[in-house]
């Protein structure tokens, strides 16, 4: 079932032992209003009977979206998808249907997935007239959720507590493979707390009450 199907539907029903975790290039920091350069994705694999998680290298996904006007040269230096790539991307209804393809049914991570879902989305709409129906979950909120008394906040900083060391940052595949890497680190922590994608949900929402009580 495409997304086209999944028009104004619930979310579609979760695959427990496939999660993506993605990461996006943009044209600025507005996700509203600024273009989706490029997605990074990479699987995981989860065994919840014996509690264990695993990075999938093998099992992933990158995709440049061809732009008509290349971003400008601030933003090229700061995440390195220069102007010729950006016009030479795949054209962006194909970008986003191979990225369908590529999730199934798994649901997704980001860190501040807030944005990430309101850009993919918002290009999804212009693009094959729906949205992203998956399960999302903001890593920074398991992140805080597990270690509540580690005063990080951005993605630097909990990279920097757990001393993981991301080859190119604003790179969106390095950036992709440093945040499941941060995932396996809280791992122990989330696992002990839940037994299915339903508690991940809950458990990161517990952090959104606390920060917002």
């Amino acid at each position: 079932m495409g997304w086209r199907d999944w028009l104004g539907a619930r979310p579609q029903a979760v695959d427990e032992s496939r999660w993506v975790m993605l990461d996006v290039e943009t044209s600025g920091l507005d996700a509203s209003r600024d273009r989706l350069l490029a997605i990074a994705a990479i699987a995981l694999r989860v065994d919840w009977p014996r509690k264990r998680l695993a990075i999938h290298p093998a099992d992933s996904f990158e995709v440049v979206l061809r732009q008509e006007v290349a971003s400008e040269r601030g933003n090229i230096l700061l995440h390195g998808i220069g102007a010729q790539r950006q016009r030479e991307g795949t054209p962006p209804g194909d970008a986003l249907r191979a990225f369908e393809a590529y999730l199934g049914a798994s649901p997704l991570l980001a860190f501040h997935a807030a944005f990430d879902r309101v850009i993919i989305d918002r290009h999804a709409r212009s693009q094959l007239h729906t949205v992203v129906p998956h399960r999302w979950v903001d890593l920074e909120h398991l992140c805080a959720a597990t270690h509540e008394h580690v005063p990080a906040r951005s993605l630097d900083e909990w990279l920097d507590h757990f001393s993981i060391r991301c080859a190119v940052r604003h790179q969106a595949a390095a950036d992709t493979l440093a945040e499941c890497e941060l995932l396996l680190r809280i791992w122990p922590k989330v696992a002990a707390e839940c037994d299915s994608w339903r508690d991940v949900e809950r458990l990161a929402a517990r952090h959104r009450w606390i920060a917002h009580a």
